[in-house]
């Protein structure tokens, strides 16, 4: 008789379900409390004080490099030395970061947009080190100015303000980029045509101070009857857009003005019997202002209108004369000449300059792909303010510390592919002023349209530099993403700056 084979461990469900269960738990456990650090992994304890916590909460990161090597696991306020009171954090650093040395800094950094913190880690230099449980002192901590913060020192008058500007300056630009685009390519011919007017202005001959004297005389001669001139103003505004409301009438009026005035000449020789007996009747007509005493009474009532509007008159001619006399003082004043010399000497620089940076505006969108990426260029902390954070974490590191490197100073040659401990081989590449356009309007986007160039340069034909000078790529690169093919009709341009040293012509094929 055969005995009975041993049943498995899997054969029974209950034991199969405890263990599964178990299993579960510990997940969801590790889990759970993987924002204070996972078991059984060695950590050092260290804190830190700050005058402002920066809405730094236990469980975030603790990052040197990028790179995470510990979680802050608890936050609580204390009283400073200084006697503020401030907060305390405490973080729990993986046993693999090594030694922190006493003089690290630490800096309290913004993760995203919506107030996530991290704790960023500068290790220092000092050969003294850090033991479990030790406390960096406020000094050596720094935080960050919150938006919230920075908008309070603005009181409810000033955010007001700020708001209607926003709101103004919005309506105004709101829908007219290709307003804006228009007076961009316009600005050329207004400043060629506004030179020559500036100049004659600046000369001695036109006697610019006279101009302003005598406009003051005849200011001050027509005060006394402003009001009729201002009646005259109002009447020909009237005429005026009465005019602008039948063009066609009008243009056939000035096309027939000169045949009326050849019919008007012949009839000015019939008239003159016409005019004899019109003085004899005026003559006459002097018997009937005999009666104009008994009719002034009527009149004087609107006389008696307007003269207190007449009074107020001679305040507005004071200053009026005030104006103008100081009108009159800029123009005689020799610095105004100079002044006007100045303009001159802005407009021959600007036009040139806007000709030629026109293109990367209007055709490579340069700017736009600039700025988008301004705000986190230069955050990095070093001892004099903040350095660039893309050059200091993309700089590699040469074998031969005395080779010419993006991060050496005083080099003695080119960078050429010299061996290195980390990062890629470096090799000169300053191809300066490179081309927006190509010489018939077309775009030619040179920078950032191709990979890392070797061996681009006229003037050095040693086969062992891959060195990169030339301003110019061989054909055309044409435009970006965003960009035009080609300049904006109206506009004017030039491939080569117009002024400073002229770049010698095998360097633009």
């Amino acid at each position: 008789m055969r005995s009975r084979a041993g049943s498995s461990i899997v054969a029974n469900p209950v034991l199969v379900g405890a263990v599964t269960t178990l299993i579960v738990v510990v997940a969801v456990f590790l889990a759970y409390n993987a924002n204070q650090g996972l078991p059984f992994v060695p950590t050092t304890t260290i804190k830190f004080q700050v005058a402002n916590g920066a809405n730094l909460l236990p469980g975030n990161d603790v990052r040197e490099g990028g790179s995470r090597i510990g979680v802050v696991d608890d936050m609580k306020p204390v009283r400073l030395p200084d006697g503020t009171v401030g907060a305390e954090a405490r973080m729990k650093l993986d046993r693999i970061a090594g030694e922190i040395p006493k003089d690290s800094t630490i800096n309290l950094r913004p993760r995203s947009v919506l107030g996530l913190k991290y704790v960023e880690l500068t290790r220092g230099k000092a050969k003294q080190s850090f033991e479990d449980g030790d406390t960096l002192p406020a000094e050596q901590v720094e935080f960050p100015v919150e938006l919230d913060d920075w908008f309070r020192v603005f009181d409810r008058k000033t955010r007001s303000a700020v708001r209607e500007n926003i709101r103004g300056f919005g309506g105004a630009l709101s829908g007219r980029g290709s307003s804006l685009n228009q007076t961009i390519a316009g600005l050329p011919r207004l400043l060629a045509n506004l030179e020559p007017v500036a100049r004659t202005l600046a000369s001695d001959d036109n006697r610019l101070d006279r101009f302003f004297s005598e406009l003051n005389d005849a200011a001050r001669t027509i005060a006394p009857i402003a009001d009729r001139y201002a009646h005259q103003f109002e009447a020909g505004a009237d005429t005026f857009e009465a005019w602008s409301r039948r063009p066609n009438r009008l243009r056939q009026t000035i096309r027939d003005n000169a045949p009326t005035m050849r019919v008007g000449i012949r009839s000015f020789r019939v008239q003159r019997p016409f005019l004899r007996d019109f003085a004899s009747f005026s003559r006459a007509l002097r018997d009937a202002t005999e009666v104009m005493p008994r009719t002034l009474p009527r009149i004087s009532g609107a006389l008696k209108t307007g003269i207190p509007v007449l009074k107020r008159a001679p305040e507005i001619n004071q200053e009026l004369q005030k104006t103008l006399g100081s009108l009159e003082e800029l123009a005689g004043d020799p610095r105004t000449i100079y002044a006007l010399r100045g303009v001159t000497r802005i407009v021959d620089i600007v036009q040139p300059l806007i000709r030629f940076v026109g293109p990367y505006l209007t055709v490579c969108n340069y700017f736009n792909y600039a700025f988008n990426n301004v705000g986190e260029h230069i955050t990095e902390p070093d001892p004099t303010g903040y350095s660039q954070r893309t050059l200091l974490n993309q700089a590699s590191r040469p074998r031969d510390p005395r080779a010419s490197s993006v991060g050496s100073i005083g080099a003695r040659q080119p960078a050429d592919g010299e061996d290195v401990v980390s990062g890629a081989k470096q090799n000169l590449h300053s191809n300066l002023y490179s081309a927006a356009v190509t010489k018939d309007g077309k775009a030619d986007c040179e920078s950032g349209q191709r990979g890392y160039l070797e061996k681009l340069t006229t003037y050095n034909n040693d086969p062992n530099l891959k060195i990169v000078t030339d301003p110019h790529i061989p054909g055309a690169s044409g435009t970006t993403f965003t960009g035009r093919p080609e300049i904006p009709a109206g506009q004017t341009f030039t491939r080569q700056p117009e002024s400073g040293p002229r770049k010698p012509p095998e360097l633009d094929k």
